[in-house]
């Protein structure tokens, strides 16, 4: 399944409006989950459970540091595409 990057940011910011309660405006590119969109570890466990359903994909613990937007789009778009 190969997926335009475009498409993937939209899916992650989605994503992230739904699961952080946040709107659409609040999530730029360089938004940090924590930082900037109040995250806690459990919404960010829950974030990265999100996304592996939604991409079909396993995101290793060593990479759930995934700490902005951009990262995750990155991170997914290698997966997706590689």
């Amino acid at each position: 399944m190969s997926m335009s990057r475009d498409e993937i940011k939209e899916k992650v910011i989605d994503i992230t409006c739904d699961q952080l309660k946040v709107s659409r405006d609040q999530v730029k590119n360089e938004s940090a989950f924590v930082e900037d969109l109040g995250a806690d570890s459990l919404d960010i466990a829950e974030l990265v459970m999100e996304f592996e359903d939604e991409f079909d994909l396993e995101i290793p613990e060593n990479e759930q540091g995934i700490r902005t937007v951009n990262a995750a789009v990155d991170f997914i778009y290698g997966k997706v595409n590689g």
